[in-house]
């Protein structure tokens, strides 16, 4: 629902901080790794993603969209809620949690208060051909678009198709296609032979 809230940084403490946007204060639940890499300023960027349950509606915020994605992942798998996301990601850097998953290192994972054996396990099996299909850089930074192919192969990944088959299938457009091709034009040509 909300995508970020940019305000005056009213209260920051390592459990929330306090936004200020048009007069209204916004509550914001954040990690640990969020409130490391806060700015020391009055000025607040946080990507954010709104929590409704019964009985409350709970924003969480992240310092950038990586570690957002990275958090969406994380409560998708049965029996981590955004509770116990944020506690993973307050517990170990986003880095480490993704390489841990795709290493498949059960040991680390559960080492991060909340988790047991068996949570540890499944958030590997659920979560390892996810994060090995994007790619590590995908969840860790913000994509850059410097050229129509980049643009194409990050559109086809989101889609669900493989890093490299989709790669493989625009080199194979723009090999048979003279001329420039829009980032439309390369995706539907890429779709045909996928």
């Amino acid at each position: 629902m909300y995508e970020y809230i940019d305000g005056k940084l009213v209260f920051k403490c390592p459990a929330y901080v306090i936004i200020e946007v048009g007069g209204i204060g916004y509550h914001i639940n954040i990690s640990l790794n969020t409130y490391s890499k806060l700015p020391g300023q009055e000025r607040c960027k946080l990507y954010t993603w709104l929590h409704v349950k019964e009985d409350a509606h709970t924003l969480y915020g992240f310092i950038d969209e990586g570690e957002r994605r990275l958090f969406l992942h994380l409560i998708s798998v049965s029996g981590i809620g955004a509770g116990t996301g944020r506690m993973i990601l307050s517990s170990i850097t986003p880095e480490e949690i993704q390489v841990a998953i795709v290493k498949g290192d059960v040991p680390l994972i559960q080492k991060i208060k909340g988790i047991g054996p068996k949570s540890a396990q499944r958030i590997v099996l659920e979560l390892q051909d996810k994060l090995k299909k994007e790619g590590l850089e995908t969840l860790t930074s913000l994509p850059q678009f410097n050229t129509a192919k980049e643009e194409a192969l990050s559109a086809l990944v989101m889609l669900g198709f493989a890093k490299n088959v989709a790669d493989k299938a625009i080199e194979n457009v723009l090999i048979r296609e003279t001329g420039t091709l829009t980032v439309e034009q390369l995706i539907k040509s890429a779709l045909k032979s996928l």
